[in-house]
């Protein structure tokens, strides 16, 4: 790499952090079993083995035990505010819903590079350059599941998902998991 191809790089990387969005909105998803019945679930509870869990895939040195026990609270906050608001009551025996969320996060980074959507070919009249990058993004990517079961089959999942910048604060970290929880629990019951 040469001087110049080095200071595009660098200059790419830096508007790519400086100019990148904190967060670009949460996508929801979410799946039901078409032969439940949800009329009749009035009370539900945290899975008895805990409330969920954290999976990480992006450094050897993730730790997901320590990210755990930073998003846990905000999850379980946010679940027990909006599920109520659902019309599902805490159980004080066995529930009719038993709540389970999984968090995964990875690191996902798109690049583009001069020249790479024109054909193979010098018929265009445009000298054969060398590719230099010229578009870099590379974000924190995190997928929230939430799961309700009955007895032991999942009858509901919601999927919220979400690119975060390296630079959020925990803030705006957690008002993206509330936000992806209300989204989420919005959309139950389903609409048969």
């Amino acid at each position: 790499m040469h001087p110049g191809q080095s200071k595009t790089v660098i200059l790419a990387l830096a508007l790519a952090i400086g100019l990148g969005v904190i967060v670009e909105g949460v996508d929801v998803r979410v799946e039901a079993d078409k032969a439940f019945d949800f009329k009749p679930m009035r009370t539900w509870a945290w899975n008895t083995e805990g409330p969920g869990r954290v999976i990480m895939a992006r450094t050897s040195t993730d730790d997901p035990e320590a990210a755990k026990k930073i998003v846990e609270p905000w999850i379980v906050d946010a679940v027990t505010t909006e599920i109520v608001k659902r019309g599902l009551q805490p159980a004080t025996s066995t529930p009719d819903l038993i709540v389970t969320y999984y968090l995964l996060l990875t690191t996902n980074m798109t690049a583009q590079t001069m020249g790479q959507f024109l054909p193979a070919t010098t018929a265009w009249g445009l000298p054969p350059f060398a590719p230099a990058t010229q578009s870099l993004q590379m974000m924190n990517q995190g997928s929230l599941v939430l799961d309700l079961k009955a007895g032991s089959e999942i009858v509901w999942r919601g999927v919220a998902q979400a690119k975060i910048s390296f630079e959020a604060t925990d803030q705006k970290r957690e008002a993206l998991v509330r936000e992806g929880i209300r989204d989420l629990l919005k959309r139950y019951p389903p609409k048969k």
